[in-house]
């Protein structure tokens, strides 16, 4: 761990200078306690610095926690080892991808059954929230058990014993996205309002104990947990799938479900503050998480060690190195399929900008992580689903 100075620590081996100084800006919100800790992953982002955990007394900054709220991953340990499973994964895969609808804009075509009982328990939540969702995304119920883009994935891998886990990374859909842009919105007017200028207009902040701020935490913890059940709908979906596959109900003998883009309310340092986690996870000592790698490399489930200094966080993931134009402008279809030798995937040069040269190496960021969580299982890819 670094410290860059009295309000910013780095736990970052390889951060570019752009971002260290977009974190200095953010940690120097007077608002912010103790400091900001900067996880290995950390790059720029909308704001403030993706990979990166800020604790802020009685204010939130909606775009630091991201505009994906709720992202995540979620992880299921089966009973299958890798011999179990057919020499040609290709028809898992195109099972996975016909179950789960992929891609920006994505939907189901109905509420299945699946889903029902959970789109109503977010029916009610909505409800005691005093708010409507559908005013934000009209199609939300739709959108419940899809993927998304971009660095979303499911993903069929083995662990170090060679013992089968399905994984899968997305979040809140377009649902999520746009209750955080319209409270992001909200907080900029506010700013302008009250003649507060900021160092970016990308921190601008929600005071607590203002109708602002209790209407935008309310949705917020609603779009949170749309997004763990998301990632449930989807989970069970792919369970249903290998089960078709190896003809046998899948045991699920542990299943681990956490996000890395949230805010909840914590104490730390003898102070209760608002702690944002914007591509971080939380890790206090023995809690279970997930740590992707990149398309390609390996992913981890760790257990956490409570690192004091980090606010007990981890890193959510690689971090990118190149931006999306920059990797394709950069890297060759070829390249992307080098990258991805002996693992089953759809051949194209859509998921080029996701290569894993384009982002920090996954042993690296582990590495740079070591005292903030302890590595349970190291997982391999065997299955990787994508959507444009």
């Amino acid at each position: 761990m670094q410290k860059i100075n009295d309000r910013l620590l780095s736990w970052a081996s390889l951060l570019e200078e752009t971002t260290e100084q977009q974190a200095r800006t953010t940690a120097a919100m007077p608002f912010v306690f103790p400091h900001v800790a900067l996880m290995p992953d950390a790059h720029l982002g909308l704001g403030a610095t993706v990979g990166s955990v800020i604790p802020t007394l009685r204010a939130v900054m909606p775009a630091a926690v991201g505009v994906d709220i709720g992202c995540g991953m979620i992880a299921v340990r089966t009973q299958f080892d890798r011999a179990d499973l057919p020499t040609d994964l290709r028809p898992l895969r195109e099972q996975i991808e016909r179950a789960v609808p992929l891609s920006a804009g994505a939907a189901n075509r109905k509420v299945v059954a699946t889903a029902a009982p959970r789109i109503a328990e977010l029916e009610a939540l909505a409800d005691a929230a005093g708010f409507d969702p559908a005013r934000a995304l009209g199609g939300w119920r739709e959108q419940l058990g899809t993927l998304g883009s971009g660095n979303h994935f499911i993903e069929v891998s083995v662990d170090e014993t060679d013992r089968v886990w399905l994984f899968l990374h997305s979040g809140s859909r377009g649902v999520g996205n746009k209750i955080a842009q319209r409270h992001i919105a909200v907080a900029k007017r506010l700013m302008e309002r009250w003649w507060i200028q900021l160092p970016d207009a990308d921190l601008a902040y929600l005071v607590e104990g203002t109708p602002e701020f209790d209407r935008y935490i309310a949705e917020l913890r609603w779009a949170q947990h749309y997004a763990l059940l998301n990632r449930e709908e989807m989970m069970d979906r792919v369970v249903r799938q290998l089960s078709e596959v190896m003809g046998v109900l899948v045991d699920e003998q542990e299943r681990i479900n956490c996000h890395h883009n949230f805010t909840q309310q914590e104490r730390h340092w003898g102070k209760d503050v608002w702690v944002s986690r914007k591509g971080a996870i939380s890790a206090r000592e023995g809690q279970l998480g997930l740590v992707p790698g990149s398309m390609g490399t390996a992913s981890y489930v760790v257990e956490g060690r409570g690192n004091a200094q980090s606010l007990a966080s981890s890193p959510h993931g690689a971090g990118r190195s190149y931006s999306r134009s920059a990797a394709r402008r950069t890297f060759t279809h070829e390249q992307l399929r080098a990258a991805m030798a002996g693992i089953e995937f759809r051949d194209t040069d859509a998921f080029l900008d996701e290569i894993p040269a384009a982002y920090k190496p996954i042993g690296q960021v582990m590495a740079d992580a070591a005292d903030l969580v302890t590595i349970r299982h190291t997982l391999r890819q065997l299955v990787n689903v994508k959507g444009d």
